[in-house]
């Protein structure tokens, strides 16, 4: 598994490279206040990068909520458990 993970990571890395190699034409990136020039390929991975943060910023409220969600359910389970553990501790009642 790890040699597949190395064998991804360098094949990505190689078309990484070869993109950048390619697309090395610098192009007008116009924003608010001015403009600029960049390589696109600069362009594409800065806003390739940005979609990846807001990605993980989007999605943090929610791994959040569930984590809490998590320790709450794991909490009243070792509850449950403790409780469980002393119902069977009791002796039996004749009647």
């Amino acid at each position: 598994m790890r040699f597949l993970k190395l064998l991804f990571f360098i094949l990505a890395m190689m078309v990484g490279a070869a993109f950048t190699v390619l697309n090395a034409e610098p192009v007008l990136f116009n924003y608010y206040f001015g403009s600029r020039e960049f390589p696109l390929s600069v362009i594409l991975i800065g806003t390739l990068g940005l979609g990846i943060f807001l990605g993980i910023l989007s999605g943090l409220n929610t791994m959040l909520g569930l984590k809490r969600k998590n320790s709450i359910l794991r909490r009243r389970s070792r509850l449950v458990d403790e409780e469980v553990k002393n119902l069977r501790s009791l002796p039996l009642k004749d009647q």
